[in-house]
């Protein structure tokens, strides 16, 4: 039994943990205002929002960890087992929220939910590296990417209806469930890499392998494993730390965004759960579109002939501007229509840039390097996110968000520089 395009199955059911994934985090910040009302009822709007920034940089640092934990997990025991054992710890955390009854509950229950989340991304990069040849590696990112934003748009009107007939309580017991349903496609399609897949076809395995130009460690044309330092010694390029730059100043901005647009929809504009269930999915749209749009303008690239040194940088560079003047506009949005408007400009921007930063350690690395590499990235990038996510409340102290805004232009600014100054030839790297 063979099938065309087995590696679009894959990538679609890693978009599709990426759903899940988004859905489950989403959930209490969604569902903050009635949880916050139940649990803390003596407590000041302020008071309620500090207390939420500390339950969310509990999940961030423990997602900072989990990011380089989990690269080494997926480097050791494959794509297949490592999702696997991410997904299902994360749904039964998830599941575990129902169960809170304040603030050391609920930070234990983030804290388990981050770590085991944290393996989605260098999962994905790694089935990615595995599974596409370069010059698919945007798309591919940028469709995974993508089930974030699909996460969100899904997320919040759900969220909101199921609001409606059953307390929050259930709530988190039914969208943990799903995650552990995930778990059966995904074990009996993938049940090994392309080289050794039962049901993966000639023409296909010779695509993807033949396209992997960075295992072609010794130029002879010929399939390998390509360049796999040790630790240490792929810490000593600095391409490397371009990427992990990159990614730790990129990403607060998506957090920013994931964490805050209920919290800043209730607190700016009065809004209940159903009313920010109504607004809330808009800035994930334009991360849909930015997610499919750079990946596709990064394949475009590389088919006509760029480089992917040129086209990476271009991108990237490309996303970074879309964002900064709608971050400079949040500044003072006016309506409510007007501010969703713009995160859906800033998070188009956002997934423009960032599914190409994603794709760097597989521009670099060889295959069994590039887990490593980018659980250090984004163990950087949640470390950065905790940082902002930390200041949040102080930054925003009476309702004014201004100075989030003007940090997150800033960190667009030190995406591109770090690129451009540390990565100044994006191609297969070879020992020093």
């Amino acid at each position: 039994m063979k099938f065309k395009g087995l590696r679009w199955g894959v990538i679609t059911l890693i978009a599709l943990a990426t759903v899940i994934n988004y859905i489950d985090r989403q959930a209490l910040p969604v569902l903050w205002p009635d949880m916050a009302e139940e649990l803390y009822p003596d407590k000041t709007a302020d008071e309620r929002k500090g207390i939420y920034a500390l339950i969310s940089t509990f999940f961030i640092f423990s997602y900072a960890f989990g990011q380089a934990i989990f690269g080494k997990i997926f480097d050791r025991v494959g794509t297949r087992l490592g999702f696997v054992l991410s997904i299902g710890f994360w749904s039964i955390a998830t599941a575990l929220h129902a169960f809170a009854k304040g603030v050391v509950s609920l930070s234990i229950f983030r804290s388990l939910l981050g770590v085991a989340e944290a393996g989605n991304w260098p999962g994905a990069a790694k089935g990615n590296a595995e599974w596409f040849p370069t010059k698919e590696r945007a798309l591919a990112q940028g469709i995974f990417n993508s089930g974030a934003a699909i996460g969100g748009i899904i997320a919040f009107p759900t969220l909101g209806i199921l609001s409606v007939y059953f307390s929050w309580h259930y709530i988190f017991l039914l969208v943990g469930i799903v995650g552990l349903i995930w778990l059966i496609p995904w074990w009996i399609l993938v049940k090994a890499p392309p080289s050794k897949h039962p049901w993966i076809t000639p023409e296909e395995k010779e695509y993807i392998l033949s396209g992997q130009k960075n295992q072609d460690k010794d130029s002879d044309g010929e399939f390998d494993e390509g360049y796999n330092p040790d630790t240490g010694k792929m810490l000593k390029h600095k391409e490397s730390w371009g990427v992990i730059i990159a990614s730790a100043a990129i990403d607060p901005i998506w957090w920013l965004f994931i964490f805050w647009i209920p919290i800043y929809l209730n607190e700016v504009y009065g809004m209940d759960v159903k009313s920010i269930g109504f607004y809330a999915w808009v800035p994930y749209v334009g991360a849909m579109i930015g997610a499919w749009f750079g990946g596709l303008l990064a394949q475009n690239r590389i088919k006509v002939g760029w480089t992917v040194d040129k086209t990476r940088k271009l991108v990237i560079t490309l996303g970074c501007i879309i964002m900064l003047p709608a971050l400079l506009a949040m500044a003072n949005p006016g309506g409510p229509e007007t501010a969703v408007i713009l995160m859906a400009v800033i998070l188009f921007g956002f997934q423009i840039a960032i599914g190409n930063v994603q794709t760097l350690p597989s521009d670099l690395f060889g295959g069994k390097t590039v887990g490593t590499l980018s659980g250090f990235a984004g163990m950087a990038a949640k470390l950065g996110a905790f940082g902002l996510t930390a200041l949040v409340p102080w930054l925003t102290s009476g309702g004014n968000y201004t100075p989030a805004f003007i940090i997150g232009a800033t960190l667009a600014i030190i995406t591109m520089a770090s690129v451009w100054l540390l990565c100044p030839k994006i191609e297969p790297l070879k020992a020093k």
